[in-house]
């Protein structure tokens, strides 16, 4: 395992659990972060080894005009075959768990973020002193996803089947962060978790 120098926190929650918005709380008291979100992106840009399996896995289909991924396409297949969900994770976990690595190695801050909404899932808690798990109602989280990424109950629902339930999440995780307020009661509750992280740290 790469050498990482700053602690590293890992931010756990399911998808529309609301990652980002609390990651940006974060940002702004100073602390860097990675996003496993932005990782996966990155790893299968235009050009990139994992694009170019996809390719020529799928065909042109799979592309836009542009040539970047087609994600929606991409969706449809990994959702309704198991088979290829479980060919894609092959090839893309460990690419993106390399280059999360890489990225953590730079962080400079008193302590670093792993934001991964698939975190115990990957077994990434493991780079993690404590791990911050995302306690927000199904409900929420349903109408989150079905509001940004334009699917059906259906969609949103066979997502976040695929992802460990908020209960096991929080019974796994070392501090609990409950989202279902606003912003500035969430703000509040980052800067309280934010100082008690500070505490816990060596000097």
């Amino acid at each position: 395992m790469t050498n990482i120098s700053s602690p590293i926190i890992g931010l756990a929650g399911g998808i529309g659990s609301g990652k980002s918005t609390i990651t940006k709380h974060f940002n702004q008291l100073g602390i860097q972060s990675v996003d496993a979100d932005d990782v996966a992106r990155l790893v299968v840009e235009p050009n990139t080894h994992c694009l170019n399996r996809i390719h020529q896995r799928y065909g042109d289909d799979i592309l836009l005009e542009d040539k970047s991924l087609n994600r929606r396409a991409l969706r449809d297949i990994i959702f309704n075959q198991p088979e290829e969900k479980a060919w894609l994770e092959s090839l893309t976990h460990p690419a993106i768990r390399n280059e999360i690595q890489v990225q953590l190695k730079k962080i400079s801050s008193p302590y670093g973020m792993l934001v991964h909404p698939l975190l115990f899932e990957t077994k990434q808690n493991s780079s993690c002193k404590f791990v911050i798990a995302i306690d927000v109602p199904a409900d929420i989280q349903i109408q989150r996803v079905m509001s940004r990424d334009n699917v059906n109950r259906d969609n949103a629902e066979k997502i976040m089947a695929t992802q460990l339930s908020n209960a096991e999440r929080i019974k796994r995780a070392d501090l609990i962060l409950e989202n279902a307020g606003s912003i500035s009661d969430m703000n509040a509750k980052v800067l309280t978790l934010h100082h008690k992280i500070l505490e816990s740290l060596p000097c």
